[in-house]
Formats: C-alpha cells, structure tokens, sequence
C-alpha cells in the first residue's frame, strides 16, 4: 500500500511553490467566471447567453488541446507556464475597455457581451495549454509514492481556491462592481506567476526533430483508448458534468427564484466548491483504500441525485445544501479521477494524456455550461437542471455496466 504523508509532501519546496502559484491564479479564474456570468446576464437578462461564455472558451480549448499537449511534452514546461500566465493577463485586460469606458464609448449591453465573448474565444486558446501543465510537472517534483498524496493536494488547492474565488467574485462584485473586481483578478494572476518563476526548468525527454507531431498526438489517444481505467473515467467525467452543470443556472436561480442578490449568488456559486474542500480535507486524513472504482461510479450518480433536488428547490438554504453535497460528491470522484490518471500515464507521454483529459474536462464544463443554457432556452430552468441531473444518474449506471476494469478499480 502506498503510504500517505501529505504534510511530507508539503515540505517539497517546489512543490509548494506550484500549488501556491496556482492557487492565485485559480483564485482569478474563478473570479472571473463568477463574474462573467453575472456581467452577461445582467447585460442580457437571457440564461442562453450564459451558456455561450462556455461555448466561447471550449471551442478553441478543446480544438487547440491535442497540440497542447504534443508542445508541452515537447518543450520546456516552466516557460510554457510563464507565457500563458501573462497571455491571461493582457487578455483579462481587455475586459477593462468596456468595464471602465462604456459610458464614454457609447458600448451597449449587446456589444459588451460580444466583445466578452470574443475575448473568452483567445483565452481559450491559452487554457488549452495552461490546464495540462500543471498536473504535467507534479511527477517531475515529488517522488512516486507521494504521487497520490500530491494529486489530492494539487485538488484541495484547487477547491480551496475555488471557494474562495466563487465566495470573494460575489462579493467583491456587490461591493465594488464589476470593474474593480477585473483589477483584483489581474492582480491575483501577476502575483500566481511570482510563485512559477521560482520552479525548476523542466525540459522534455524528446528531441524535437525526431518526433512527428501527428503521431506525437496520435500516440495520446491511442494510449487512452488502451487503457480502460482512464477511458472509464474520463468518459464519466465528461458526460455526468455536462448533463449536471447546473452551477451555470445559478445566476438565474439566485435572480430569479431565490432573490439572493449579489452576496447570496457568490455564496451559492461557492456552495459546491465549500462541500468539495471539505470532503478532500477529510481524504488527506482518511483516504479511500480499495475500491475506488466503485466508489467513483456510486459518487456520480449521487452527484446526479443532487442536481435533481437543487432544481426542484425553492428554498435558498435548501438549494445551498444541495450544491454542498453534489461537491462533496464530486470531490471524491475527482480524487479517483486525478489518482487513476496519473498513476497510469508513464512520464514521456504525461502532456499528451492530460492534455486529452483536458478536453474531457473542457468538453464537460464549458459544453455543460452551453448544454444547461441552451435547455434552459428549451424546457425552462428548474426542468432543464432536473433533466440533466437525471442525464447524470443514467450515465454513472451505463459506464459501471459496460466498463468492468473500472469498477474493479483499486490503487
């Protein structure tokens, strides 16, 4: 059994240098996405446009992603980092055009939400690569038997992150406007690259002139298609986020059903984050042992369950716990999910792998965020969440019927 020290792992300078970076710039994303959905839908007063944020960003993510993930096995991973750290922020910098001019430009709500949407088209483009790196230079940092120990606290990070972000966009968005708020997610994003500049150069196992691009991405897939475990999950992963993205209706939901205003929508965009970090505190002190595989199937249908109960709520504090507990859900199953990845993929083919597990990710959240706008245009909100909570159910039954190596999964 591999032994569990997370606070060992902790003492890994680099390591700790990597989690902190990205926790600011996590902390900015999530920011920002807080905020642009609650700029857009306050511009349009339309849940569709919501849902075209996510297609914005997924269609360049998902189709730069396989060539991603060939450059970053490829080349030097600290300076790919680096680049897409400040591609973000003179890309977010745009944003303040119309935050802070729009008066004095003439921009109508129309315009605004074009020019948002076209400037989330090129930071697509950058989250493309941005997303596998990270993961991708964990197993150059820490040793094997921290790896698992490393993927959770690369998750709790994450999470922590999150809850803070969802938590801190609402507010600072009630308090300071939209505006200022685009300032601190900037800030956060510089401060994030102080911390990647203090890592070790990681530069790759491949000499660039001997490897065919093609069949350098070609090599990706096929290694994902042969090994079921991380097919499974990935699959589950897609399909359950993007039928239970329900987080995207929640600037509705806090408008429109449960009046919440701007401090409640944070907190309710945070609710899911909040049960996700609890859960993960408690996995780096009781970790799953065996049967993991069953374990992530059953979390993903129970995730599905608590989608249903969210869009069938009416109560705030009812809602609140609902989404607590579709993250708690969640966050085991994203645990497994990182653990089952990593300790599959060898090192020479890791950007690739995760580069395709982004596209899975990408795919799920941002085609979730289009799917649950787009039926929330065709059924109505509270009908659009229940259907594709129930979409979930369906999909975690499918996957444990027909992909057995999964659900005898054990690490």
């Amino acid at each position: 059994m591999i032994s569990f020290t997370p606070l060992k792992t902790l003492q890994n300078v680099e390591f700790r240098n990597l989690l902190t970076g990205r926790f600011f710039i996590v902390l900015a994303f999530r920011m920002l996405a807080t905020l642009l959905g609650w700029w857009v839908y306050q511009l349009t007063k339309d849940p569709f446009s919501i849902g075209l944020i996510g297609l914005s960003e997924v269609i360049p993510a998902v189709s730069c992603a396989l060539y991603a993930g060939h450059v970053i096995d490829m080349n030097e991973k600290k300076r790919l980092l680096l680049i897409c750290n400040y591609a973000y922020i003179f890309l977010i910098g745009l944003l303040l055009i119309p935050a802070f001019f729009n008066v004095e430009m003439h921009f109508n709500g129309h315009e605004i939400t074009y020019f948002i949407y076209a400037v989330i088209f090129f930071t697509g483009i950058a989250r493309a690569f941005i997303g596998p790196i990270v993961p991708s230079m964990i197993p150059k940092i820490v040793k094997k038997e921290n790896l698992p120990n490393a993927v959770t606290l690369n998750q709790a990070t994450f999470l922590i992150s999150s809850v803070c972000g969802h938590a801190a966009g609402g507010l600072l968005i009630g308090y300071f406007g939209v505006q200022y708020t685009l300032i601190v997610i900037i800030s956060l994003i510089f401060i994030a690259s102080l911390f990647f500049w203090q890592l070790k150069q990681q530069h790759s196992e491949h000499k660039k002139e001997e490897v065919n691009v093609v069949e350098s991405m070609r090599e990706g897939i096929s290694y994902i298609f042969k090994t079921k475990e991380i097919l499974g999950a990935l699959c589950l992963d897609m399909f359950a986020v993007l039928f239970g993205g329900a987080v995207a209706m929640i600037p509705v939901f806090a408008t429109d059903i449960l009046d919440a205003g701007a401090e409640g929508f944070g907190l309710l965009n945070a609710a899911s984050d909040i049960g996700s970090m609890c859960i993960i505190t408690l996995l780096a002190i009781v970790p799953l042992r065996k049967n993991q595989g069953k374990i992530l199937l059953v979390v993903v249908a129970g995730f599905g369950l608590c989608i249903i109960g969210f869009g069938l709520s009416k109560l705030y504090w009812l809602s609140f716990i609902f989404l607590v507990m579709s993250g708690m859900l969640d966050g085991i199953s994203v645990v497994i999910r990182g653990t089952i990845v990593q300790l599959k993929t060898p090192d020479h083919i890791r950007g690739r792998v995760l580069s395709v597990n982004s596209i899975f990710i990408m795919s799920s959240n941002e085609m979730g965020q289009f799917e649950s706008g787009l039926m929330a245009k065709l059924l109505g909100v509270v009908r659009s969440v229940v259907f594709g909570g129930s979409m979930t159910v369906l999909v975690a039954i499918l996957v444990a019927s027909t992909n057995p190596k999964l659900r005898k999964m054990n690490y």
